[in-house]
């Protein structure tokens, strides 16, 4: 059974990036048929009128930046680092920063020391990114690390995602808000083989972030100052023949959207600066900085419907919440919904950063302080969004699903039951019904009636969740209308919403 197939047959390798914009050269996803199989009533989100909202409690908050800072010379992008535990993410993340000029040498030797009483020498860097006392001690990423350092051309958000497969569904929420992502493999002798192997973490991360709109990746194969590699040439081709068919068959492709380089995280080799010629004679490609800035990600539409799905809310002189636009532009003094519940509220300040700006477009990870609505009553999956145009909440939802392996003995039926994850919305969900079963060559729904499907089918199936979700349709807006569904700590199946 081959699971990387099923992931191609989805259609989820679409020209769309996450912030729905289509490249004319590549194939756009057949969705047209699947829209006319739904044959049940919709289930649509009514509009409805809400009292004006409560004056501000907030204090007096300090002068806006001037229109210029606020436009932002620089492009933003958020790249997240993935891959098995241990291949070096937050020891690389953390070098980034240092390299960077965003910690200073004084914080450095504080790490190093606080590593050195644990017996952990080479873990210094990674304290950079892994603030907690769990993390910290346990050596493994647990939240999803989250910093920012600039290039010359960009400014960059690093979300710094857990490789252990315990803690996949906090890799999800920091692959769901990337637009690049950094597959992290370590060259070291077994550590590779470790990762790579069905069960190891680099096959499922490589899957997980396709299927979450991350359309560009870069594979930096870490540790190759390690003795048992030594900069050998033999072993990074090595590493990048086994993994160039993966990531093809994952959906990727590996010409246009994918870049190999090999780096020392620890040592801080090919980061910043290309490689000496003495140390590794024969790599003769960018650095990591260099290939980052290189990467040309198409962002949304900032004239499109305003979206921004809420991942963390907070008290700070009124109600903040924090997430990532997908979609359009949200200015100081705007007018939106918080949706499912419709709350009314009005933008009293938005923040890049430290910095407070008088609007914000697609692609930027942002803090809005609003009023009108009390902390309490926000939940992450909450969608801050435009009142003309706000988004659907459903219990209820048609999609086409990819069957990547279940559990042993289980059967995909009427009835399945599995956890949702779609951008930063996590709920209990069931299978209600299924629909047609999709031919995965020619992409069209076969005749016979499909009471069960097992592992490689494609199938469209009616999903159902207990509470209202804010959603779209993938056509519409990609990254608000892709998912995975998860049981017992295991990715079962990805998707995307056709019908509502």
């Amino acid at each position: 059974m081959d699971i990387e197939e099923d992931i191609r047959s989805l259609q989820l390798d679409s020209a769309e990036d996450i912030n729905g914009v289509v490249n004319p050269e590549d194939e756009k996803p057949d969705v047209d048929n699947l829209d006319k199989m739904d044959e049940d009533p919709k289930q649509e989100v009514q509009t409805q009128a809400v009292e004006a909202e409560p004056k501000a409690k907030d204090k007096e908050i300090p002068s806006v930046q001037d229109e210029e800072v606020e436009q932002m010379e620089k492009r933003h992008l958020n790249v997240v680092f993935i891959g098995h535990v241990d291949a070096g993410k937050s020891t690389t993340g953390g070098q980034i920063l240092f390299l960077s000029g965003q910690v200073d040498d004084r914080t450095i030797q504080k790490y190093e020391k606080e590593a050195k009483d644990k017996s952990r020498e080479s873990w210094y860097m990674a304290y950079i990114m892994d603030t907690n006392e769990e993390e910290r001690a346990k050596g493994k990423t647990v939240e999803v690390g989250r910093a920012h350092f600039e290039t010359e051309t960009t400014r960059f958000t690093i979300l710094d995602a857990p490789g252990h497969k315990s803690y996949v569904p906090n890799m999800i929420s920091g692959a769901s808000q990337a637009d690049i992502g950094v597959l992290v493999i370590s060259a070291r002798k077994g550590e590779f083989e470790t990762g790579y192997e069905r069960g190891g973490q680099t096959r499922e991360h490589v899957q997980l972030a396709k299927t979450l709109g991350v359309t560009k990746l870069l594979v930096v194969v870490n540790k190759m100052d390690d003795p048992t590699v030594n900069w050998s040439k033999e072993r990074y081709d090595e590493i990048e023949s086994k993994m160039i068919p993966f990531l093809r068959q994952s959906g990727y492709n590996v010409k246009k959207d994918v870049s190999f380089l090999p780096i020392s995280g620890l040592m801080g080799l090919n980061l910043k600066t290309r490689m000496d010629k003495s140390s590794c004679p024969w790599w003769d490609g960018p650095c990591l900085f260099e290939a980052l800035d290189s990467i040309d990600v198409p962002m949304g539409d900032p004239k499109n419907p305003f979206r921004m799905p809420i991942i963390d809310k907070f008290k700070d002189m009124g109600t903040v919440t924090m997430g990532k636009v997908e979609s359009g532009t949200i200015r100081e003094g705007d007018s939106l919904f918080i949706m499912p519940n419709k709350d009314q509220v009005k933008v009293i300040a938005v923040y890049i950063d430290e910095n407070r700006v008088k609007r914000a477009g697609p692609g930027e990870n942002l803090r809005v302080r609003v009023s009108g609505v009390e902390e309490e009553d926000i939940s992450s999956g909450f969608v801050l969004c435009s009142v003309a145009n706000p988004i659907p909440a459903v219990t209820e939802f048609v999609a086409q699903l990819a069957i990547l392996e279940l559990l042993d003995n289980a059967i995909f039926t009427a009835g399945y039951k599995a956890v949702l994850h779609v951008h930063s919305v996590v709920e209990e969900c069931e299978i209600v019904e299924l629909l047609q079963q999709i031919d995965p060559k020619t992409r069209k729904p076969m005749k016979k009636k499909v009471l069960f499907v097992k592992n490689g089918a494609v199938v469209l199936c009616r999903v159902q969740v207990s509470n209202l979700i804010c959603v779209e349709k993938f056509s519409d807006f990609p990254q608000l209308g892709r998912f995975t569904l998860r049981t017992e700590g295991k990715t079962v199946a990805v998707g995307k919403i056709t019908a509502m």
